[in-house]
């Protein structure tokens, strides 16, 4: 067996309204609802969003609010995604820092989504920069 990719996540949220502003709104994620379900998408991937803990079986065996720490790779300059965020009045956790990502070095802009979940938002360094000094 080999894994090749993550097709989805699970978030457990006290708020659904304040959660779906921050992935919708915020993140400019697509909404899906349907079956009395709800989820937010982006690129070929989703996060489900559960409304109470385990409201879906099977579950994960401890489900707590605020519990997860996510790394979403986003395109574009980081300066750009940060003003981007400010202007849409969210509040930042930490700036952008320099980390490592599962293929290589990544800039990185860390937010709290409203049940207290860290979002890091990332953009890999470009190979080409690093390369001819810039």
């Amino acid at each position: 067996m080999k894994v090749s990719h993550f097709d989805h996540l699970v978030i457990t949220t006290q708020n659904l309204e304040e959660c779906l502003h921050f992935y919708v709104d915020i993140l400019d994620m697509e909404l899906e609802h349907r079956n009395d379900r709800y989820a937010v998408r982006f690129g070929t991937q989703k996060i489900n969003i559960h409304r109470k803990k385990a409201e879906f079986l099977p579950a994960a065996k401890n489900v707590t609010y605020g519990s997860q720490d996510i790394c979403l790779i986003v395109e574009g300059g980081m300066e750009d995604i940060r003003d981007e965020i400010e202007k849409k009045g969210y509040p930042i956790e930490l700036g952008i820092a320099r980390r490592t990502g599962a293929m290589g070095a990544i800039d990185s802009l860390y937010l709290r989504d409203p049940d207290g979940n860290l979002v890091e938002l990332s953009a890999y360094v470009s190979n080409f920069s690093s390369a001819t000094g810039n």
